[in-house]
């Protein structure tokens, strides 16, 4: 079973992915994934310098990520551009882990996906897991761990689908908003029901 892991930003779901790994089940994270296809030697970084010239690309040879950012950040073709070359890129990568994960034997395959409904990922996993919180609770949790004011943390939730959609598309929701002990619980709640071993 392929097990799709998302959630929102201060949702909690990397300590959710945190417990999975701690169960023994393999994980793909597209976070990881998306630096890897970016490391210097790798296709990804050759097209993304042919794109925006040597500039890009720092003297140890891996890619200047805040100039990357300010060369896409107020040109949206740029960004598309940018887009089309990496996000095919993490796909491919994510796949091939997750087929070497069951090549390897594992029953079950976790892909950590934070923007799994945003990417229109929802094919690649059999089962979808989100990780749910309050907007209180998200809002209090990203200025306390980003250190941001409210209106930067209320811009940041805002740029990703709202909560309730995400939990409309989960064939199972944690809702994060007590100890971390309650999320392991429901946690094992869920695995117990679809059956799953590593």
């Amino acid at each position: 079973m392929i097990i799709g892991l998302t959630g929102s930003i201060a949702s909690g779901k990397s300590t959710v992915s945190k417990m999975l790994e701690q169960k023994g089940y393999p994980i793909v994270d597209a976070d990881i994934v998306a630096r890897q296809v970016v490391e210097p030697g790798t296709d990804t970084l050759k097209e993304i310098e042919k794109l925006f010239g040597s500039e890009v690309i720092k003297a140890d040879g891996s890619m200047d990520r805040e100039k990357v950012a300010a060369l896409i950040f107020t040109d949206p073709a740029q960004r598309k551009r940018l887009n089309d070359i990496i996000h095919p890129a993490i796909r491919t990568e994510m796949l091939r882990q997750k087929n070497e994960f069951i090549k390897a034997g594992h029953k079950t395959v976790i892909m950590d996906i934070p923007l799994l409904f945003e990417s229109k990922l929802q094919h690649f996993v059999d089962k979808i897991l989100v990780v749910s919180v309050t907007e209180e609770n998200q809002l209090a949790r990203l200025m306390e761990r980003n250190g941001l004011n409210e209106k930067d943390a209320r811009s940041r939730i805002a740029s990703q689908l709202p909560m309730f959609v995400k939990e409309e598309g989960a064939d199972a929701v944690i809702y994060n908003n007590g100890s971390v002990d309650e999320a392991a619980r429901q946690l094992d709640k869920i695995l117990k029901l679809w059956k799953v071993s590593s």
